[in-house]
């Protein structure tokens, strides 16, 4: 699988049997981006393309220096499962999954 980055239109895509899965994100300052949405088209859904995605998206931003802020719900709950990326989400986001995961 290759995941393909559209710097000029702000999303990482990975193309599959005449579709295409993506992750579209907008820079929203600087050093921050806001993940924003991900899709995988219905057949493809369940072989790790959004994780793929993912992954392809904080290794950019970790690359660039950048800040994220997780507004795609898809991207939060696959923070849960991977704290290794949450030094890179902006502090108030980070914060709020903190709280969330404690007992």
């Amino acid at each position: 699988m290759t995941v393909v980055h559209d710097e000029k239109e702000g999303r990482f895509f990975v193309r599959v049997e005449g579709d295409e899965a993506e992750l579209m994100y907008t820079r929203i300052g600087p050093h921050l981006i806001d993940v924003q949405h991900t899709y995988v088209p219905q057949s493809e859904r369940g072989h790790g393309l959004a994780e793929a995605l993912a992954e392809a998206a904080f290794e950019y931003a970790r690359e660039h220096g950048d800040r994220v802020v997780p507004s795609c719900p898809f991207v939060r709950v696959w923070l849960r499962r991977h704290r290794e990326h949450w030094k890179l989400l902006d502090p108030p986001f980070a914060e709020s999954l903190e709280r969330k995961a404690r007992p």
